[in-house]
């Protein structure tokens, strides 16, 4: 362990505090016995003495008499004290030239620069910038908000020496905790929902952190939410404190003090449009306060993922990560932002992979969702206006999902060449039909009239009402099943279908080539058909082995007509 011993009133170099495990702080020259039992007990591996220099020099004599291992910084000449024979005498002050380095990673927070994206947005009449927030050194905006809010804490005594943050988050909050907390020695623990890539919950753990994933699918009040998990975390562990990311104010206040700013000076007060999406509001409202007050005509504009409640939908779930809410923050405040712009899942991810590509930029799907939703602005810009987007982070988080091809066809936002499951589903019907399903409330008995209906022999059982995302499908309903449970069971069929349920049929992307469901069905009776991560269809080994026929009758009338 590392000892900081400031003796005196003066102040010690911050280098000498970065270094040290414990600091102790001594008035004058004399040192209480007590003290000297205490440093013996803890057995440090050294005892650094600063401070006044007088006072400092004395104090390092008394320690090293008392059989301390000590180094003491001054710039006095004790060149001629005996008693400081056998310490180590080091400068006070850097006795070179200043050199262009930071003392903490934290000073690197914050004065991010602005690009133009004049590729993407070549069709505005107008300049298009990007905010590069993704250049913080925990790679997104989110470290300015948890350095405020850590620092805030601590002021108000919330938060101690070796104290635990406790947070929810979808993970670039949580980066920059763990970077305060790895620099202030707290430990952390962050409550994550699952739909987060394995990435953000490596480089988390990567830190030093406890990680607790969390299901995505259920309700903000439901106990395993991950706000809910937080919170039970928050009470329970002594010590702890929750930034509350969501109702915390300094989360706002951070953005007022220094982003605002940062975009009204780099745009030289030209700015008319900001976009940017929104996930516990912090980012919008308090840079939107900011330039709201240098000039009330600038537009606020939230660009949102379709389902969160900021543009109109009920929370239901959603694929881009760090954005949109099934809840309204307190930290959101409606009053600075004048419009929110819904984007689809696939808009967003087709729009980053785009950026990447045309300007080198490899961003994350949130940042597709705000230059999309800044695109559709075209229409009423003139080219006197300059329209801002914010960068949040980078796609280095999401290379498993959004820059993954597999991923990206398993959702259904890319296709492949040839035949598809797509063209499978059109076969069945005009267009792609709707999905055949059943609700968990829903008796067994009304399972099977529904597939006797339609003809089908196992239904999706769904919590929602088309249109549906993925998470949505929560089990599967099969006639073979049902029939050989309900004869022995009679009264099953009058049980919920959420009692009797099988787990969700496996899944597979419109746009993959036949041959994926084939594999698929191998292994199943049925699959879901995912088009642009919504489910839309079941195809049945029934239905993948009529098309195949249909494809095999085809071509074999080719072959007659050509000879």
């Amino acid at each position: 362990m590392e000892v900081l011993v400031i003796a005196g009133q003066a102040d010690p170099p911050r280098f000498l505090l970065e270094r040290a495990s414990r600091v102790v702080h001594f008035d004058g020259p004399d040192i209480a016995p007590g003290v000297l039992t205490d440093l013996r007990a803890r057995l440090p591996r050294r005892v650094t003495v600063v401070g006044t220099d007088r006072v400092a020099a004395d104090v390092a004599a008394t320690l090293h008499r008392a059989g301390m291992p000590v180094r003491l910084h001054t710039d006095e000449d004790v060149a001629s004290r005996d008693d400081l024979a056998g310490i180590e005498v080091l400068p006070r002050s850097d006795p070179g030239p200043a050199m262009e380095a930071v003392g903490s990673l934290l000073d690197l927070v914050g004065n991010t620069p602005m690009l133009r994206l004049d590729r993407v947005g070549r069709d505005l009449p107008c300049p298009l910038l990007a905010k590069l927030e993704l250049l913080n050194p925990g790679g997104s905006v989110k470290d300015r908000p948890a350095v405020a809010m850590i620092d805030a804490a601590e002021r108000a005594g919330l938060l101690k020496p070796g104290g635990t943050i406790v947070e929810g988050t979808s993970g670039n909050t949580g980066v920059g905790l763990a970077i305060v907390a790895a620099r202030r020695r707290y430990k952390c623990i962050f409550v994550m929902p699952d739909k987060m890539s394995q990435e953000k919950i490596g480089l988390l753990r990567a830190y030093g952190a406890q990680v607790v994933v969390c299901p995505t699918a259920v309700p903000p009040d439901h106990p395993d939410s991950y706000y809910s998990v937080t919170a039970r975390l928050a009470e329970e562990i002594p010590g702890a404190f929750h930034p509350d990311q969501y109702h915390n104010p300094d989360n706002l206040a951070a953005h007022v003090a220094t982003t605002g700013p940062e975009i009204w000076r780099q745009t030289a007060g030209r700015v008319s449009h900001f976009v940017t999406g929104i996930g516990t509001g912090g980012t919008i409202s308090g840079i939107g306060r900011y330039l709201k007050q240098m000039n009330p005509d600038i537009q606020i504009i939230g660009a949102d993922p379709e389902g969160s409640v900021y543009s109109g939908g009920s929370g239901r779930p959603y694929l881009v990560e760090g954005i949109g809410e099934d809840f309204w923050p307190s930290t959101y405040d409606p009053a600075v932002v004048d419009r929110v712009i819904m984007v689809s899942d696939a808009d967003s991810f087709h729009m980053a992979r785009w950026i990447s590509l045309e300007e080198g930029l490899l961003v994350g799907g949130s940042t597709g969702t705000a230059v999309w939703a800044a695109l559709q602005l075209q229409g009423e810009l003139d080219p006197h206006d300059v329209v801002v987007t914010l960068v949040p982070d980078s796609g280095r988080g999401y290379l498993s999902k959004l820059y993954n091809d597999e991923w990206m066809a398993d959702h259904g936002f890319l296709r492949s060449r040839g035949r598809t499951i797509g063209d499978l589903l059109t076969k069945k019907g005009a267009a792609l039909p709707e999905l055949i399903h059943v609700h968990p409330d829903e008796t067994a008995r009304q399972a099977i009239a529904v597939m006797a209906e339609y003809g089908v022999s196992q239904l999706a059982v769904v919590k929602a009402e088309p249109p549906l995302v993925e998470a949505e499908v929560v089990g599967s309903v099969h006639e073979q099943d049902l029939l050989r449970r309900a004869f022995a069971e009679p009264r099953l069929l009058e049980r919920p279908v959420g009692e009797v349920m099988a787990p969700p049929l496996p899944t597979v992307g419109s746009g993959e080539p036949i041959e994926v469901v084939v594999g698929s069905l191998e292994e199943a009776s049925a699959v879901v058909v995912i088009d642009h991560g919504h489910p839309v269809g079941v195809v049945t080994r029934t239905d993948a082995l009529g098309f195949l026929a249909s494809l095999a009758g085809a071509e074999a009338s080719e072959s007659r007509r050509q000879a």
